[in-house]
């Protein structure tokens, strides 16, 4: 190989590693966060908080005094993938809603994965910091189902309403791909485009994680609201009746199937989920 081509080779793939790095971060930016809620004059909190070595970034809006739908996104994402419901006016008026940017994700600590337990443990934390001391309920969708599955699972008695949106919380509906344990090593690992590698690392780990957690499902008493596309081709339908099965301390659980849908209910068929929100009894 000639000298000048072994360069524009090695700077080709420079290049590409910090590209890398900077870019698919599928994160809104502060101006168009603004443009988004100005132009539909709604107030809003963009901030984070410190929790232990955790920056974790949230967006506020609604009733400050009224109880709190606490938003959590799948995998990748961030706090925008609910900004629809942030922004309705009928949530407004019934509650405070908090969508924050999960561990490694959004504005707080991008590319820094975490396992399941610790989300849980850093979102709890992060929720005694933001109590109102009114009721609080935990939405979840995709991989965001298990993560407040496993903060009910650690504290039943604060946690009393869930909503689970295309949850993957059957350990046995998990097939990993080996090849994301694979390009889990380095070099390999920074050949992925930003938010995916977080979202690679977490996605590997899940089923190990699903499994640690099954034992402990007995522990939730909360009143559960359930709700799976049948035609769900990332999350399996299944989960629907292993949670069903697996909640035996549920105070109440409400099933709600959508024929045909796929995994990406919360913004196909928004009006249905946001009236399951505005139909809790809080």
């Amino acid at each position: 190989m000639r000298p000048y081509l072994k360069y524009m080779l090695f700077g080709i793939l420079f290049l590409y590693v910090l590209f890398c790095q900077s870019c698919m971060t599928m994160r809104l930016s502060s101006k168009e966060t603004h443009k988004y809620f100005d132009t539909l004059k709604i107030p809003f909190v963009s901030k984070s908080l410190k929790v232990d070595a955790h920056e974790i970034h949230y967006l506020q809006t609604g009733n400050a005094d009224k109880p709190t739908l606490f938003f959590v996104h799948g995998s990748p994402g961030s706090w925008d993938a609910y900004k629809s419901y942030l922004s309705d006016t009928l949530l407004l008026k019934k509650y405070r809603m908090i969508a924050m940017d999960r561990p490694g994700f959004g504005y707080s600590n991008f590319g820094e994965a975490e396992d399941l337990p610790t989300q849980a443990q850093i979102l709890e934390k992060f929720i005694t910091q933001i109590d109102n001391h009114q009721q609080i309920v935990l939405v979840g969708h995709s991989l965001g189902g298990p993560v407040i599955v496993k903060m009910a699972t650690d504290n039943p008695v604060l946690f009393q309403h869930l909503v689970i949106l295309a949850g993957a919380v059957d350990p046995r509906a998990e097939k990993p791909e080996r090849w994301r344990g694979v390009i889990m090593s380095k070099p390999l690992r920074y050949l992925i485009p930003g938010t995916l590698r977080t979202a690679n690392d977490e996605l590997w780990w899940l089923k190990s994680d699903l499994v640690a957690m099954e034992p402990d499902l007995k522990k939730i008493t909360a009143d559960v609201v359930i709700i799976h596309g049948t035609q769900d081709p990332l999350v399996p339908y299944r989960n629907m009746a292993f949670m069903n099965k697996a909640f035996v301390k549920a105070k109440s659980i409400r099933n709600i199937s959508i024929e045909n849908a796929n995994h990406f209910i919360p913004w196909e068929h928004f009006d249905l989920i946001r009236d399951a929100l505005l139909d809790l009894k809080i």
